[in-house]
Order: C-alpha cells, then structure tokens, then sequence
C-alpha cells in the first residue's frame, strides 16, 4: 500500500491528517500558513509528554521554540532535506534538539491553501532520554492524586483531574490562568497554593481541610520547587492525597478505644453500682408511700425528686452494660424496612408530643441484610427522637429507605429540618459522653455506633446548618 507521502503534492488534506494522527511509528507535524497546527503525529506527542491530540490547534510556537526554528513561507516551494536542526518545546523539562525536513504542500478541495509539513528524525531512540516526560503525563493523570504544575508567574500550567474534582475546578477555565484568579473565591490566607512557594518552602504531608460544596476533604499536601539543569527555578509543584476515609477509620478507632475503655469500667462496677441503687430506690419508695398517707407534699415532692435523678442514674448504668459487652445478639438474614416500620408507630407518637409531621419513603425489593432486628430498631429510633427534640415544637422528620448496587449495602437515611450541627462539633457527636443536651447522658450515639459497627457498617452524618441526615448503612450479601 502506498504511503500518502508519495502523492503529497497534490493529495486532498483529510487523508494526510488521518495518516499522520494514526502513525505511532514516525513524527510528522501539519502547520498552515498561519501558523496553526493542524496535525501531530502521536509518537511526537508522546515524545514531547503531551497527551495524544493535544498539539492539535495549537500554536506552533507550541512545538518550536522559537519562530526562528523553522523557516517561513517564501515564494518558492519549500524544500528542506533531513538535517535542519530545530528545538522542540516539551511540557515539563528543557527543550529537546532534533533534525528534520520539511515541505510545502498545496491542499485542494474546501481546505484549499497552504501548508507546512514536518517529518522529524525518528525519535523513538530517544524516548529514554525523555522517560521523565512520559512519566510526568502519566503522573498527572493519575486517578488517585491531585498534582497542581504552575509556572514562575504564578500561573497554572497543568492540573490532575482528581484535583479539578476535589478543588471543585473546571479544568479549561483555569490553565493558564494566574493561581490568585483561580482560587480568587478564597481570601489569600485560605487558599491552597501561594506565592510563597517560590521562596523555597517545601511541604510534606501538610494536612489540609478542604470544602467543596456539601463535601469535606481531608488532604496530605506536599509541594516543592522545580529546577532546570542551571539550577535555576522553572516553576512549582503541588501533590496531595484524599485521606478522608484514612481520617474517619482513625477516629472510628479512637472512638472504638475509647468505648473499649468505658466498657471495661463498666464491667467491673456497673454491678456494684446497681445493687446499692436497688436499695436507695426501695427505701424511697417507702418514704413516698409514707408521705402521701401523711399529705406531706412538700417531702413527697423531694422524694419524688431522688426517685427520678436514680432513674437517670440507672439508665446511665444500663447503657454502660451494653458498651461492656454484647447482649444475645441473632445475626440472620432479614428485611431492614420491617424494622422500620415497626418502630414507626413510636416515632409518630414522639413527634405528635413535639408537633413534628414524620414522612417515610419506602423502597420496594430492599436486599435483605444480615443483622439483629431489635438492635436495628433501637438504632433507629434514637437516632430518630434525637431528630424530633432537635426540631424544638415543630419540622419534618423523613426516613428514607435505598440500596447501593454498586457498594452492595441497605441506606436508611433519618434527615431532620432542625438548626442543624456546627462543623466544630459534627466530629465529636460519636464521642462517649459528648451531648448537647441538658439532661442527655452522651452514650446514645456512641452506643448506636458501636451496634452498627459490630453489623459490618457504618453511621455517616452531615449537616448543612439547615438540617441533619443520618445515614445508616448496611452490606448486604
């Protein structure tokens, strides 16, 4: 088959940039006589670290480094043998010095005109030479890291599109853009690169909290300065690693240490402490029935008092047992949204006393997930009265039932129309004996964590000042 170099004098131009786009073996360059190109061979793009594709439409001055590096249109046809030396501009690195011919070509048809074409020595001896450009186009497009390139004048070369997603960038509108504009919805101190980067500071495993829209992200930043072979500065890097699920399991093992500690307390003198109670409150009792047949209201209203503070006390002693150790718990296979809707009766009489309107959305066809009915139910319905006494005397309560194909897990979703939780506190809500309220023991939340955790789940919660969800979810198999 004859390569279209042999008619290229008089071949329509469509079929010439298809062969050049295709060729993985030769680097070829089409230019037009204003300078644009118009086609680059992938092995040249490859060569030079740019993505497949990306040299077309782009500037000439793209590739060369300078106008002088290849000739101009004249009025005679252009004709240049392999053996004029040019420079070409690569993405990261110095320029890298190569032989090539060139010619001019006349197109016919609708892209009538004239056109410069390049065939460049073979460059694929040198790709080892060049194994830093290859590597960095690889790097950038890593999925799993956000790398951020900016030049000496503080403007974005080129960015990951792991970093676009977590920054919440649009990638075509920020390069080339100075960093101050791109991150100009920020004030200076909270922005994520700044100028002094090119004072030489170099960070490692920075952490960083970043918010974009309803998500959080707990980054690791490192970053440093990139230098030519002189040794002078060319430019900055910027990498960081999404730790945000490495953050939650440590502070879901903290948590857990911290349980595994009260539980151990718990053990040894939740007994002791139950026992003398059983007394006091037997005692009491008596008192109370001796005070209402004398009618001394006054010392009935005191006794009356004690009996309620030991109710407390009893109830506190109660939830330490649970974190001490488990009940019978029956793993087996069952409907998550039977246990829903058994406690749903509770709830709206919960909600009725606080004026709150329960809405459920049930999901038909839920997978069945392996856990322990009455344990689900009580995690429910704390996490759900939590939701109506956070509301005050009125709002919406909604419990919405889903599945995850993909994750392969049952989501039941408790959402509240409440003040909602401060940032500041959102981390500390599992915590043991954190509680915002006046009479709250703080072991509700941490006890509902400790079930689900035992089931193979998780409790998440977010909060946007204007409400509450709880998230529950479960594998299912």
């Amino acid at each position: 088959m004859p390569s279209p170099l042999d008619h290229i004098l008089t071949l329509q131009l469509d079929p010439l940039i298809g062969y050049i786009n295709s060729c993985n073996q030769q680097s070829m360059l089409l230019v037009d006589e204003d300078g644009w190109t118009i086609a680059a061979s992938p092995s040249l793009c490859l060569f030079l670290g740019y993505d497949i594709g990306f040299l077309n439409g782009q500037r000439a001055d793209q590739v060369f480094v300078s106008g002088a590096d290849f000739p101009s249109f004249g009025d005679e046809m252009l004709s240049i043998p392999l053996g004029h030396e040019v420079q070409l501009r690569c993405m990261i690195g110095e320029p890298v010095a190569c032989r090539c011919m060139a010619f001019d070509i006349f197109s016919q048809g609708e892209a009538r005109g004239r056109y410069q074409f390049y065939v460049f020595e073979n460059l694929c001896h040198e790709m080892d030479l060049n194994l830093l450009q290859q590597f960095a186009g690889t790097f950038v497009k890593d999925v799993n890291l956000g790398v951020i390139l900016i030049d000496t004048s503080f403007a974005l070369v080129d960015i990951s599109d792991t970093a676009c997603r977590i920054l919440g960038l649009e990638r075509d509108r920020a390069l080339g853009r100075p960093m101050d504009d791109v991150f100009s919805f920020l004030p200076a101190e909270h922005q994520l690169v700044n100028r002094s980067i090119f004072d030489g500071i170099v960070m490692r495993n920075h952490a960083v909290s970043w918010i974009s829209g309803d998500d959080r992200f707990e980054l690791l930043l490192d970053s440093s300065l990139l230098k030519d072979r002189n040794g002078e500065t060319v430019g900055a890097y910027l990498l960081f690693k999404d730790v945000t699920n490495l953050r939650s399991l440590e502070e879901q093992v903290k948590r857990s240490d911290r349980l595994a500690m009260i539980g151990q307390i718990a053990a040894g003198t939740a007994h002791e402490i139950r026992n003398p109670l059983t007394s006091i409150k037997g005692f009491l009792q008596i008192l109370r029935t001796t005070f209402i047949d004398k009618k001394m209201e006054k010392e009935q209203t005191f006794v009356e008092i004690m009996l309620t503070e030991l109710s407390r006390i009893n109830d506190l002693v109660s939830e330490f047992l649970l974190l001490s150790k488990r009940r019978d718990v029956k793993y087996i296979p069952m409907d998550i949204g039977a246990a829903v809707r058994e406690i749903l009766p509770i709830i709206h009489n919960e909600a009725i006393l606080h004026r709150v309107v329960v809405n459920f959305e049930p999901c038909a066809d839920l997978p069945q997930v392996i856990a322990d009915k009455e344990l689900l139910m009580q995690v429910f319905l704390n996490i759900s009265k939590n939701g109506i006494e956070a509301m005050g005397d009125s709002g919406t309560l909604t419990i919405t039932e889903k599945w995850d194909g993909e994750e392969r897990c049952v989501l039941i979703e408790i959402h509240d129309t409440g003040p909602g939780i401060p940032h500041f506190l959102i981390d500390k809500i599992f915590d043991p004996f954190f509680t915002t309220k006046q009479d709250g023991t703080g072991l509700g939340l941490s006890v509902c964590q400790r079930i689900i955790h035992d089931m193979g789940g998780v409790i998440r919660v977010s909060s946007k000042g204007f409400g509450t969800t709880f998230t529950v979810s479960l594998p299912y198999p």
